[in-house]
């Protein structure tokens, strides 16, 4: 299980979180190849402390290996970002079953905290940007599940992967209100411990980011 709080212990930790958040943001384009000299230039290590961070990427679906190419960023695409949209419904949806069943209440109280912190940039209605962890929605609300298998598959396996397509495509714009609006409404069902109601609302808040999300990417390819 991925702890909240990730604090870079190494050279080869720090070099990994680097490289992962200038995927997520774009820093690094989606589709690039990567060059382990020119990254070791970069970030000042040793291409073996760049191998390593590619790899580790690899097993967070950030990057991907061909034959004959080498190592690449993915790729954002609709095909791509649906079937990662099912699987994120499905098991966030549950994930938030099992937070108002699971939550404590101070952890609860911590979350609509969040909320209240994230309502001042909400109310400029131009982006929802919540960083990695502890202060992502999200993320406090998989780990309110209590359910070390759920957390392990969706923070570590598909959460930055996830991240990529809502930094990228999925943080501003008219989105910006609704979605802040869907989160209430979740936290309200958590805090009511209605799972079946915050299952609901989750899987259908997920739904409409990703069909927010497919219609930048479409209107991406047309130009």
């Amino acid at each position: 299980m991925q702890m909240a709080a990730e604090s870079p212990v190494t050279h080869a930790d720090r070099t990994f979180f680097q490289l992962r958040n200038d995927i997520v943001e774009g820093v690094i384009s989606a589709g690039s190849k990567l060059s382990e000299t020119e990254l070791s230039t970069k970030y000042d290590v040793s291409r073996a402390v760049v191998r390593e961070a590619i790899n580790r990427l690899t097993a967070s679906h950030l990057v991907e290996r061909k034959a004959n190419v080498g190592a690449r960023v993915v790729t954002l695409s609709a095909t791509g970002l649906v079937q990662l949209y099912q699987v994120r419904e499905a098991l966030e949806g549950m994930a938030a079953r099992l937070a108002a069943e699971n939550m404590t209440q101070s952890e609860i109280d911590a979350l609509q905290g969040l909320l209240s912190d994230h309502f001042d940039e909400v109310k400029s209605g131009e982006s929802y940007y919540q960083e990695a962890g502890d202060v992502d929605f999200h993320y406090r609300i998989v780990l309110g599940s209590k359910n070390n298998h759920l957390i392990s598959v969706l923070i570590d396996g598909l959460y930055h992967l996830v991240r990529m397509y809502r930094v990228q495509l999925g943080m501003a714009g008219p989105r910006v209100t609704t979605a802040f609006d869907e989160h209430r409404h979740v936290v309200q069902a958590i805090a009511n411990r209605d799972g079946e109601l915050a299952e609901i609302l989750m899987r259908r808040h997920i739904l409409y980011s990703k069909n927010n999300i497919e219609r930048k990417l479409i209107q991406t390819s047309k130009r």
